[in-house]
């Protein structure tokens, strides 16, 4: 059947459940996109109003906040990032790091410092163009200039290490301003030595409930999420849709840009300086970017245009409606959004506005867990604890040491302020950071991955970012009141990323410039000088290419060593995904009577790293593979590399995804004779405390036509196996040299000493037996 020349949608149903499963993700996406969002009319007028510019009888300042709300509402969240940012995905993933990540692929920028030429034949990194150049010789000359300038490369690094930065920052000041925001409304139920000292507490003990479940995991509440917001979006339009024709129905007329003018013409220097507070009504549109990697474009586009946006501006629209009529209120809560919530149904909407708060805040929580694994898989931030709190939603990750450092700041910012006008400042400049970053980004990829005219990026980075630095400036000038905070967090964040990635960086190239030629390796002959015993000797190494300096190191202190030796490296790609086809590249180092061989395995900053025996088995199953595959017509995909020490990979997948290739059988000798003897299981059978031994087995497709040197080297490979793995980690340390300066002294020796103590190790490690590991270390002067 011809699918695309089916006469209606009504009977393809291919496509009735395509449109079924968009708006089932839109659903989804409300709960967790949109939650922050949707919080913002609980404090963007009373932030607007809380000191620089006057509610008048004029009303010339309540209708001017309105109209920029409406306009800020309608470029930044809705133009900017529904129509065009979200369409720059790195292969289905957003954010700050992903258009970094996009951007390092297309100019070749060399994020990572152990890349590789095979890196780039990767499904993901042609999948979006990335070999073709620039059509337009402005973007061949930046492209040019990038990727020959150092100097240009650092900017762009640390561009994107300062958006990182104040996302992180918003992870600790969002939950701090969406919940005390909403439990201020208790401020009009209660008298008013009572509310102060009820509030502080009731929003202390939230957050730190808040951040107390996250190792739980969202998908065990997730279902949930979503209700939660839309009872509160459909909560906000009703009220703001009945105070507009209780109150004020010529409201709609504060939509025009005249009063934006007037407003700013009135207020002058006191209008530009609210601002700041005004911006927080898009506070939540980067999610919209950085969640694109859990639900589809097309979804978020749908939830944001047909029901966030209208939802908020109604609830603006009413808001303005109802402050148009009441200019001096008697209570002390002064302009908020609980004074248009009629008193009947006050109570209720406190305890939706704190459930949604809640919501908001969650998800900012797990985009910032999210984005800081993504910088630690890149190389930008020291290695954390990934716990990986769901089995089948994607993404889903918790990191115990970023979560209670962000419990301790968003619970100090809450007692050190107390009150949402400085909260306020402090989020604002954290956002709006955030998203002239985004927009300087996005310039680059219009003019070097979508290869469009170098004039429609200028045009892009003057429209949108005039617009943003506009509120950038407001923001800024608001330093000491608040705005400090951002700044301060950022600059702790920005300090630490910099010294691991310099750090990394020279550590590794320490190890580049160490590490042993061929020549060497071939002048031992096959026994390597020593005496080769039953076993694989595993050895972890960040090198692609060569022999690592603690392997001489092994041969000339060791007097014997393993029969199988296997140089690992498990790398990240700058890409978010590696297919389980093209995980590996295997290959010899030195001639086949040394049985060393080189395994690579590559991971994308999103994917989730295997720490378990699976891993071991498909490392043995590659290595197999690669025997079977030299002496006949490959059916994996062989490629040459360019290596100092011409080594020839091969890329193999994993066991599960190569379904024609080698399979590992293995099981204990226990195992083997309650299989045999099923009768006697009843019997109580004491056995003998010597271990037992394992039985290997690999299972070839009948297909395969393998010669006698190659079974030869299977057999040796298999009763290897069946010894058993010895891993050898390896560790490089590095030290200034004398004669370094002051500051290299400080960043090597004492910075980024204590963050590699610090830190976690590789994640396989943590799961490696003890009796089976031997760790080495190595100083290097730098």
């Amino acid at each position: 059947m011809d699918l695309e020349g089916a006469p209606a949608i009504a009977d393809n149903p291919i496509k009735r459940n395509s449109w079924k499963a968009v708006l089932t993700l839109a659903y989804q996406s409300l709960g967790v996109v949109y939650g922050d969002l949707s919080t913002s009319p609980l404090y963007v007028y009373k932030s607007t109003f809380a000191e620089d510019i006057e509610h008048s009888d004029t009303n010339e300042e309540i209708f001017g906040v309105l109209s920029f709300v409406f306009w800020t509402l309608t470029i930044i969240p809705l133009l900017k990032y529904v129509f065009i940012v979200l369409r720059a995905d790195d292969n289905g993933e957003g954010g700050t790091f992903a258009l970094y990540s996009l951007l390092c692929r297309h100019a070749r920028l060399g994020a990572l410092p152990n890349c590789q030429l095979a890196d780039e034949e990767l499904s993901e990194y042609k999948k979006d163009g990335s070999a073709a150049n620039p059509r337009n010789r402005i973007g061949s000359s930046l492209k040019s200039a990038l990727e020959k300038s150092k100097l240009l490369q650092k900017a762009l690094l640390g561009l994107a290490l300062i958006g990182t930065c104040m996302v992180i920052g918003d992870g600790v000041l969002t939950p701090a301003i969406s919940v005390y925001s909403a439990v201020s409304g208790m401020e009009l139920s209660m008298e008013k030595e009572q509310h102060q000292y009820v509030e502080l507490p009731v929003t202390c003990a939230i957050l730190v409930s808040l951040f107390a479940l996250q190792h739980f995991g969202t998908h065990k509440v997730g279902f949930i999420f979503a209700p939660i917001v839309i009872t509160w979006l459909l909560c906000i339009s009703s009220i703001g849709v009945y105070n507009i024709f209780r109150w004020n129905p010529l409201v709609y007329q504060a939509l025009s840009p005249y009063y934006m003018y007037k407003f700013l013409k009135k207020t002058r220097r006191g209008g530009w300086m609210s601002l700041g507070g005004i911006l927080l009504c898009m506070t939540g549109s980067e999610a919209m970017f950085a969640d694109l990697g859990h639900f589809s474009q097309l979804s978020i586009q749908i939830a944001f245009t047909f029901v966030v946006y209208p939802s908020l501006i109604l609830a603006y629209m009413g808001q303005a409606a109802y402050l148009s009529k009441h200019h001096s209120l008697e209570t002390d809560y002064r302009i908020g959004f609980y004074v248009s919530v009629p008193e009947q149904i006050r109570v209720p909407v406190l305890a939706i506005a704190i459930l949604a708060a809640v919501v908001g805040s969650q998800a900012v929580i797990t985009g910032t867990f999210s984005i800081i694994k993504q910088c630690s898989a890149l190389g930008c931030f020291p290695k954390v604890k990934v716990i990986h709190t769901s089995s089948r939603i994607h993404g889903q990750i918790y990191i115990p040491e970023i979560n209670w450092t962000l419990m301790l700041l968003c619970l100090a910012v809450t007692i050190g302020f107390r009150n949402t006008k400085h909260m306020a400042n402090a989020a604002g400049l954290a956002v709006i950071t955030v998203m002239l970053v985004t927009t300087c980004l996005m310039s680059l990829v219009i003019v070097l991955c979508w290869h469009k005219n170098a004039l429609l990026a200028l045009c892009f980075i003057f429209f949108f970012g005039s617009f943003e630095a506009l509120y950038f400036s407001a923001s800024l000038i608001k330093f000491l009141e608040g705005a400090w905070v951002p700044i301060a967090l950022s600059l702790i964040f920005l300090a630490i990323m910099y010294v691991w990635h310099y750090g990394t960086l020279m550590k590794y190239q320490s190890d580049v410039q160490n590490k042993v030629s061929i020549d060497w390796l071939l002048s031992l002959g096959p026994t390597l000088g020593i005496v080769r015993v039953r076993g694989i000797g595993l050895i972890h190494t960040e090198l692609v290419s060569g022999i690592p300096a603690i392997f001489s190191h092994f041969l000339t202190n060791l007097p014997a060593f393993h029969q199988v030796v296997v140089f690992l490296c498990i790398k990240s790609v700058p890409v978010p995904h590696v297919g389980p086809e093209e995980r590996f590249l295997v290959g010899r180092v030195g001639p086949k009577g040394y049985h060393i061989y080189r395994c690579i395995a590559r991971y994308g900053y999103r994917d989730i790293h295997k720490d378990d025996v699976e891993f071991e088995r498909d490392l043995v199953c590659s290595i197999a593979e690669l025997i079977r595959s030299e002496k006949r017509g490959s059916s994996v995909d062989v490629m040459e590399e360019v290596e100092d020490d011409d080594e020839r990979m091969v890329v193999i997948g994993t066991t599960s995804s190569n379904l024609e290739g080698i399979k590992l059988c293995e099981e204990d000798e226990e195992e083997e004779a309650r299989r045999s003897d099923e009768v006697r299981t009843s019997e109580a059978v004491v056995k003998s405390p010597e271990r037992l031994r394992r039985r290997v087995r690999f299972i070839v497709p009948e297909s395969s036509h393998i010669d006698e040197e190659a079974q030869a080297e299977l057999m040796e490979l298999m009763e290897a196996r069946e010894v058993g793995m010895a891993f050898i980690l390896g560790h490089s340390y590095v030290r200034a040299k004398r004669g370094s300066s002051f500051i290299r002294n400080i960043v090597i020796n004492y910075g980024y000493d204590f963050l590699r103590r610090n830190s976690r190790g590789p994640s396989y490690a943590l799961c490696i037996p003890h009796a089976s590991t031997l760790e080495v270390g190595m100083v290097y002067h730098v």
